[in-house]
């Protein structure tokens, strides 16, 4: 009976159930990868881009500054559409017919469009994240229920053999305790995965937002305003 244990046993014998959550927890997984990969991948894109908002506030003029950020065309900018947007915003407000926003300040009006585009940005970064969380809430779960399956149609195997010794006993409960190791392999990673991707997207959305307080400043007042440097703690040494 050991010769016939195993994971390829347990799949021919669990019938279509065992075979369907076996099939579901793959696709979990396949899923939690995909987007772990891509998503990384568009956060360590994203730190290049932020690292290129120096060469901005170091171009001659704001088209010069604009062509700096694009660091690779190819892909979305959030930090370039997040100046486009405040050079619209400005160019909206001083050039256009009496509306409605005309009673808000160059400032409020500016606040608000840099806002909406940082929300935009919130938008995409965190796009796949849900997905990502609810697998690795969810496939623990998927996998107890093939456990339990497959202990159930073991024990009923069991029974109509007639034999229910340890040894017959522990064979079939074992591979149906694969099932358990399944869903723990999906949902670890897709947790760690979407932590890891939740700490990106802060860093990225903490230099959207800081960007985006120079780029009002500059749009508002014509000049970067500096920040002061960090005051050294008494009794430091220099």
């Amino acid at each position: 009976m050991n010769e016939q244990l195993g994971l390829l046993h347990m799949l021919q014998s669990g019938g279509v159930v065992i075979g369907i959550t076996a099939l579901a927890l793959l696709i979990m997984s396949i899923i939690s990868w995909t987007v772990i990969i891509v998503k990384g991948l568009g956060i360590q894109r994203a730190k290049k881009q932020a690292a290129a908002v120096q060469n901005f506030w170091h171009s001659t003029d704001l088209e010069h500054g604009l062509k700096a950020l694009d660091t690779e065309a190819s892909h979305a900018n959030p930090f370039k559409q997040l100046a486009i947007e405040g050079q619209s915003a400005m160019q909206h407000h001083r050039h256009s017919d009496k509306q409605l926003h005309d009673s808000l300040d160059l400032s409020d009006w500016m606040t608000g469009s840099l806002s909406n585009a940082i929300d935009d940005a919130k938008d995409r970064l965190s796009q796949g994240l849900a997905l990502l969380a609810s697998i690795g809430s969810t496939a623990p779960f998927v996998g107890l229920f093939g456990t339990v399956w497959g202990i159930y149609h073991a024990l009923l195997t069991i029974s109509d053999a007639g034999s229910a010794g340890l040894d017959k006993v522990a064979g079939p409960v074992g591979e149906a305790l694969i099932m358990t190791a399944f869903g723990l392999a999906v949902a670890i990673p897709a947790v760690l995965g979407y932590n890891a991707l939740v700490r990106g997207n802060a860093f990225i959305v903490g230099k959207l937002n800081r960007f985006a307080y120079d780029l009002h400043a500059f749009f508002v007042t014509g000049n970067r305003v500096e920040r002061p440097q960090v005051v050294r703690r008494a009794g430091t040494q220099g």
